[in-house]
């Protein structure tokens, strides 16, 4: 099993890298929206979650103090299924202009997201790091870097948090 992690240096060598880069100037203010997810929250942390398809119940993790209760979630759970879900769509969606065929048994290409918040609550100063595990079957490293490193630039999640949440992909070989 190959494993590599991309890190800022390796970003920025990326970048230096022959490889042409496809400027993309999106007005997000002025562009038309092609979706809209809505959410009704109440009660915070420890609250309820109405969506138009999605009922959840919240609670504050136990490494924060809180009860941690079964079957509820927390908003970095949620941040990170979007995250992971919206990057594996962004890998679907690039492989192809790159020439590469991508598995078509959903095992078979994997991508796991872990949120982490960080700070101070204290000092009430925090923020989120990220760690993408990109898992794919049947193709060369080099193949699944290229992959990765095009959906980094198109995936809506890593256009909105590229220099605000730092965030690490780290690329396997099954």
């Amino acid at each position: 099993m190959a494993s590599r992690t991309f890190t800022p240096m390796l970003r920025q060598s990326l970048r230096l890298s022959t490889r042409p880069i496809q400027r993309r100037f999106l007005n997000t203010e002025t562009a038309p929206s092609l979706y809209a997810a809505r959410a009704h929250v109440v009660g915070a942390r420890t609250g309820h979650v109405d969506g138009e398809s999605l009922k959840v119940d919240l609670t504050m993790a136990k490494s924060l103090g809180g009860p941690g209760d079964a079957n509820k979630t927390n908003p970095e759970e949620l941040f990170a299924a979007g995250y992971g879900a919206c990057f594996q769509s962004a890998m679907n969606a690039v492989a192809p202009t790159l020439g590469v065929k991508m598995p078509s048994t959903p095992h078979d290409s994997v991508v796991e997201s872990t949120v982490h918040l960080v700070g101070s609550m204290k000092d009430l100063d925090m923020g989120l790091r990220v760690e993408l595990l990109v898992r794919v079957k049947g193709l060369e490293q080099s193949k699944l870097e290229e992959v990765v490193h095009k959906a980094r630039l198109v995936c809506p999640y890593s256009r909105a948090t590229k220099g605000n949440v730092y965030t690490t992909v780290r690329c396997e070989t099954m």
